[in-house]
């Protein structure tokens, strides 16, 4: 399951704003901003901003601790 911290790293990498990710995880801003601050949310939800974050190019390592904005995208971000 995805960490806070990796919630906001893969939104800041991927440029998008609190409203524009939940938007595309199907969930409130305002629930958006409580995961943000610390309120615990439901597997399913993070689950649900974890695939959105993914469709927006960022990879989840393996261990579960890292995040990363895919290296193709990296470069048009770039340009």
């Amino acid at each position: 399951m995805i960490t806070i911290d990796q919630i906001r790293a893969g939104r800041a990498m991927a440029r998008l704003t609190q409203a524009q990710l939940a938007a595309e995880a199907g969930i409130s801003t305002t629930a958006m901003n409580n995961i943000e601050n610390g309120t615990d949310a439901k597997g399913s939800t993070l689950r649900a901003i974890q695939a959105a974050l993914e469709r927006a190019g960022i990879e989840f390592d393996a261990d579960g601790l890292g995040v990363r904005l895919k290296p193709a995208r990296a470069k048009a971000k770039e340009q």
